[in-house]
């Protein structure tokens, strides 16, 4: 049956209809990408709470391990929108190595421009604290700069390098004064360690050097009494000066200073609690039970206020101390070893009570 011109006006509305929807839906998938591609381009994906976070790209790092590590600050709002947006802005090609701030309100376009252009890079910060082995220095220094752990570990090693920085390979630990310090975010770790150098001899002011020599001692002994300070009296710096006092006064009379953290240190142990005979046992230069004097190096990096309780000590007749059986953290002194004895028991006692054996 041949087609009317009513026929071809409807079929005609039928497609211009189809035409329509079908431009409407475009126009709203149109208007629908182009509000997304502005939002994840131009809306606020950082947020710190106030807290200054920061991130650390080194040398060689892929842009999905940098992109992992911003993840793991707990800062991005929309994580795969910032990945959507590295990918855009082809972050892959230009991974420029350094420290950067996650700023608070920062767009995924912001952040990845400052990665991409290196442009906001901060100086590299350094803190460390509570460090006891070589080992353990060398891992820490790494995950400031861009440097391997080995390459650290090289360095504190060689005699001939320690030397040309006027340590040895265990004095050397005595040069890391354990604060904060920024360093530029391409330091090597040559650079580190000259940085170290320099610090060290900054701490060492005249007044310091004249109360060490007073005492009698070099700055490796005063850090390496201050470090068995330290572990002795972790809790109350205020007690520091006296417990000082104590192991001064040992030195001075020629007897071992028997301290219980430098056997926990020549166990390489330290998840000791309660020093027995079989520790004491130990051979090493570093067992103060067995060996007179000081130890070859310190037990761990001591803090400034160690040191300085060292270079200041209280001035008593103590000779003995032992922890008080309140658990307090403070500690009783003795001039003499039978009140020791007697305080030592009571601690003991406390010990037992609390199910505390080793």
């Amino acid at each position: 049956m041949a087609k009317t011109r009513i026929d071809y006006k409807a079929q005609a509305t039928r497609r211009r209809n189809r035409f329509a929807y079908t431009a409407g839906i475009f126009g709203l998938l149109l208007i629908t990408f182009s509000y997304y591609f502005y939002q994840v381009f131009f809306t606020p994906n950082v947020e710190t709470k106030g807290r200054p976070t920061y991130v650390v790209v080194r040398r060689g790092e892929s842009a999905r391990e940098v992109l992992d590590s911003i993840d793991a600050t707990g800062v991005i709002v929309d994580k795969l929108s910032l990945r959507f947006v590295a990918k855009v802005m082809k972050y892959e090609q230009l991974v420029k190595p350094g420290r950067y701030e996650l700023k608070e309100g920062y767009t995924n376009r912001q952040l990845i421009n400052d990665l991409r252009t290196g442009r906001n890079r901060l100086p590299l910060r350094l803190t460390f604290q509570n460090i006891r082995l070589r080992e353990d220095l060398a891992r820490k220094l790494a995950t400031t700069i861009d440097a391997r752990p080995e390459r650290f570990d090289s360095l504190l090693t060689s005699p001939d390098y320690t030397k040309s920085l006027g340590f040895d390979t265990t004095s050397i630990l005595t040069m890391f004064i354990p604060n904060t310090y920024e360093l530029p975010w391409n330091a090597s770790a040559e650079n580190l360690m000259q940085r170290m150098k320099k610090e060290y001899e900054k701490f060492w002011t005249p007044a310091r050097d004249a109360k060490r020599k007073a005492l009698g001692l070099s700055r490796a002994e005063v850090s390496t009494l201050a470090s068995i300070v330290e572990a002795e009296q972790q809790q109350h710096a205020d007690e520091r000066p006296r417990v000082a006092g104590v192991y001064l006064n040992r030195l001075k009379r020629g007897m071992k200073l028997q301290a219980d953290p430098t056997v926990v240190y020549a166990n390489h142990d330290f998840t000791i609690k309660r020093v027995l005979n079989v520790h004491l046992a130990k051979d090493s230069p570093y067992n103060t039970y067995k060996y007179a004097g000081l130890p070859p190096g310190p037990i761990n990096l001591p803090s400034i206020a160690s040191i300085d309780a060292v270079l200041n000590p209280e001035s008593h007749q103590y000779l003995y101390f032992c922890a008080k059986e309140d658990f307090s953290g403070y500690h009783a002194f003795a001039r003499n070893e039978q009140e020791h004895l007697v305080n030592a028991r009571r601690y003991q006692a406390a010990l037992t009570r609390s199910g505390i054996m080793k």
